[in-house]
């Protein structure tokens, strides 16, 4: 029998026990907090005191581990040899946000803190006799993947591939919260460009790079699961919250983070193509231990599915582009009191009238459009001349215009003051407005 056979085992859901030996031949048994899948012939243990377990591993790097599968009630032996301890990296930081969230349920955040992630190599798995409760149903995940993946391909744009990832989580896994953030690598940040079940869309909200799990999966290019929520990984919500307060200074550009209010269990997958990250997809429960090891694999193939979707979109886009746009094209004759749209070139933020809209290179690529469409009188535009623009300042040629125009148009979309963004071709857009534009810097 194999480690990944029984990973059921190491949700946390039943403590373990671990017996150790000093080299006089004393055993010693301990509890534990945290049982780490690493892979089939390896495992990882919490090392959260200097305890008898840990001096006896110094000494003597054999042990005896018994694990509890919380569905079946089988119980296993697990022979152990102790090779090193890990203080950093994708397997301390996956554990850690375990223990973060273990600590919280139990009402000891002060007490359990993650020192290091001890490896030990698995010589033996043995299950120990006694009767076995029937399992519970399950999903096929196996089967609700390749139906997910089935609907992501490079055929579509990127707005689509969106969609259709996140309705899959809704339809084939039955997650009903979600949300696709895309990596802005000068900014060492994420952003926002879909979500579904929140009551606001988020679209544009922002997380940096190592700010909860969606931040730690980022930067560690590996998957973060939580089964009972910790404050330690909530997102920064009392930013979240002051933004939506009205908060004042470096707030008035913040546009709150979708989430749930209490949220129990959260899973943040990198979606990585070829080791670069393009993004993080990220799911949140109400429910406590919502997500498996099983969800987890489910969502890391869906993830990187995506990645190398967008990928190959992106890499497309230039070849495939169209002509840059001569000036002009049909030209809207709005009426009415002007659209005061006011620019800060410091950090490129723009608002409509007093309403915050967008910072960054989406809100560079705004003006340029707003500027053309009031000095020339255009608003037919194509992504290709958006790349050669030098206003847009786009941080290299391999950046994700098509994810930046989809966010601003979304975002337009949801102040709706009478300005939005409409395609009209492969590479092509128009901008609307109802309104006259007056362009303040």
């Amino acid at each position: 029998m194999r480690v990944d056979a029984i990973r059921a085992c190491f949700e946390g859901v039943i403590p373990s026990t671990m017996t150790t030996v000093s080299l006089d031949g004393t055993p010693n048994v301990a509890y534990l907090s945290q049982v780490q899948f690493v892979d089939s012939d390896h495992v990882a243990l919490s090392y959260q005191f200097f305890n008898k377990t840990r001096a006896n591993l110094l000494e003597n790097p054999r042990a005896m581990l018994v694990v509890i599968d919380p569905t079946s009630g089988l119980q296993y032996r697990l022979r152990l040899e102790f090779l090193r301890t890990e203080t950093a990296g994708a397997l301390f930081e996956s554990m850690k946000a375990k223990i973060a969230g273990i600590a919280s349920h139990m009402g000891m955040s002060q007490v359990f803190k993650l020192l290091g992630s001890d490896v030990f190599r698995v010589h033996e798995v043995e299950q120990v006799p006694g009767e076995m409760l029937p399992p519970p149903p399950r999903r096929n995940l196996l089967a609700a993947l390749r139906r997910a993946t089935a609907r992501i391909g490079p055929g579509g744009d990127l707005e689509t591939l969106l969609s259709d990832t996140l309705d899959s989580l809704a339809r084939e896994f039955d997650i009903a919260h979600s949300m696709a953030l895309l990596y802005d690598q000068p900014g060492q940040r994420l952003y926002t460009v879909a979500s579904r079940g929140y009551e606001e869309s988020g679209v544009g909200s922002e997380i940096s790079l190592g700010d909860g799990v969606i931040g730690v999966a980022a930067r560690e290019h590996t998957p973060i699961r939580i089964g009972h929520m910790s404050a330690e990984y909530s997102y920064n919500r009392a930013i979240r919250d002051n933004a939506l307060d009205g908060g004042t200074g470096a707030l008035e550009t913040a546009i709150p983070f979708p989430g749930l209010a209490a949220s129990r269990s959260q899973l943040a997958v990198p979606m990585l193509a070829a080791q670069r990250l393009i993004g993080v997809l990220f799911v949140e429960s109400p429910q406590d231990m919502r997500f498996s090891y099983d969800d987890e694999d489910a969502l890391v193939a869906l993830g990187n599915q995506l990645a190398m979707a967008i990928h190959m979109l992106q890499s497309s886009s230039d070849a495939t582009a169209e002509e840059v746009t001569a000036p002009g094209g049909h030209r809207d004759c709005p009426l009415g009191e002007p659209l005061l749209v006011r620019h800060y070139p410091e950090n490129d933020s723009v608002f409509l009238g007093d309403d915050y809209l967008i910072k960054g290179v989406a809100g560079s690529i705004f003006v340029a459009l707003v500027t053309d469409a009031v000095a020339l009188g255009r608003n037919e535009f194509s992504n290709r001349e958006l790349r050669l623009d030098p206003r847009i300042r786009l941080p290299d040629l391999s950046d994700n215009l098509e994810a930046r125009l989809l966010l601003l148009a979304r975002r337009l979309a949801e102040r709706d003051v009478g300005i939005h963004i409409e395609k009209t071709g492969r590479g092509r857009f128009r901008l609307h407005s109802k309104r006259p534009l007056r362009l303040v810097s």
